[in-house]
């Protein structure tokens, strides 16, 4: 069964990282998603922010907005709809539809469905069947509820960044804004409970979910150890407390590595073994923590004569934990993930065929067999009215020509002139 999700309708009002990935998953797992946007959420159809590398070949084309990597990537399995929400006629368009789907997910500012007027309350009104759930940085109360959130600046907030980096004196973000994953992951595990929950009850519920407490919810270790310690964590860089060696070390070739590390004495005995190391220093766990620069330096010394990939074969039959670090390209080349057929191909009339990071759960051994690509703006405006609402060709057109629906972005000038 590849589609566990099929008969569940989701409005979609997400953008960016966060919702959209949890859009996403629920989409991969066969629910009906339909992306609500405005027309300018692309950008303006004359004016467009230079990201080469976003688009396939590095090429933006005709119709750049639809074309752009990110959103591709974000949005396979949905239905376009351009929806203007801040008209009277989008608005009541907007209600029509809750009152036809299931879940309502959102990553705004915590205030901002309340000030188009689409609060969960006025929503609940429509559908009280309605699952509701709201993903700002920092939740909809709280004295930080208003603060301006992005991964990246949530992420140094929730103590992760302070438990990075190689020193005390030198801390690290992740680079990548992991608030983002990890709530779209923990939104469609929520969305999936209280659908499951409303079975029970018969009644929708409101679910706010921040950024911020999304990431603290998985670093509870560090969070023990202060508790318990009362001094914050130190920082490891590539190391662990609890045993020794465990590392990052160069191999042969430039910028090539090899991550080891040795859970207990019988991996660090086959390791030692393997690369000619006999030191009395590093008898016990305890020695090769104290001693852990020099354990480094001599491991290093082997690794940079092996290759990587044959290394950690090496390695990982004789029983010691090791991964070659891969690069981008070589993890998308991976014959092990090919074989496993993670990647899906998908594309269209605009937009190249490429590889796109598909679903790391197969049901009953089936990845999904019937996606298809992220949705051109506007793409579905005529189905779904009509489908779903009962809309006549003339009521369509209507909300067309007054700038409701669109389904290409707006020039400058006629954002000027609106």
């Amino acid at each position: 069964m590849d589609n566990p999700l099929a008969g569940i309708r989701i409005l979609d009002l997400t953008h960016v990282w966060a919702g959209p990935l949890g859009t996403r998953i629920l989409g991969d797992m066969g629910a009906e998603v339909l992306k609500i946007e405005t027309a300018t959420a692309r950008g303006l159809r004359d004016i467009r922010v230079p990201n080469p590398g976003m688009y396939p070949g590095g090429d933006p084309k005709d119709e750049y907005w639809n074309r752009n990597g990110e959103f591709n990537k974000m949005n396979r399995n949905k239905k376009g709809l351009s929806l203007n929400l801040k008209s009277d006629a989008g608005k009541a368009t907007f209600l029509a539809l809750v009152a036809e789907c299931d879940v309502v997910i959102e990553n705004f500012s915590a205030s901002a469905m309340n000030r188009l007027g689409l609060g969960y309350n006025v929503l609940r009104r429509a559908n009280e069947q309605i699952i509701y759930v709201a993903m700002p940085g920092f939740g909809t109360s709280g004295p930080n509820s208003d603060f301006v959130a992005f991964g990246p600046s949530v992420e140094p907030m929730t103590g992760l960044t302070a438990m990075m980096g190689y020193s005390d004196d030198e801390k690290h973000t992740t680079a990548m804004g992991l608030p983002d994953p990890i709530a779209g992951v923990t939104a469609a595990a929520a969305v999936v409970s209280a659908i499951a929950q409303r079975k029970e009850t018969g009644r929708g519920q409101h679910l706010d979910l921040p950024l911020h407490e999304g990431t603290i919810n998985l670093l509870g270790e560090k969070y023990v150890e202060a508790q318990l310690t009362g001094r914050a964590p130190s920082v490891m860089a590539n190391r662990n407390a609890s045993y020794a060696p465990q590392g990052i070390y160069p191999c042969a070739g430039h910028q090539e590595w090899i991550a080891i590390a040795c859970p207990d004495d019988r991996s660090w005995s086959t390791l030692a073994a393997i690369c000619g190391i006999d030191n009395d220093d590093f008898e016990t766990v305890a020695a090769r923590q104290r001693h852990h620069d020099q354990l480094d330096e001599e491991i290093g010394k082997f690794t940079r004569q092996c290759n990587k990939h044959e290394l950690m074969v090496r390695l990982q039959e004789a029983g010691v934990p090791a991964g070659a670090v891969l690069s981008a390209p070589e993890v998308l080349d991976n014959p092990h993930v090919k074989a496993r057929g993670y990647f899906v191909e998908l594309g269209g009339d605009h937009i190249e065929k490429a590889s796109y990071a598909g679903s790391p759960v197969r049901f009953d051994g089936q990845r999904g067999t019937h996606w298809h690509r992220a949705p051109k703006l506007g793409e579905h405006n005529e189905e779904v009215l009509r489908e779903l609402l009962g809309m006549t060709d003339a009521e369509i057109s209507r909300l067309q020509d007054e700038g409701v629906i669109a389904n290409v972005p707006p020039t400058l000038e006629e954002v000027r002139r609106s």
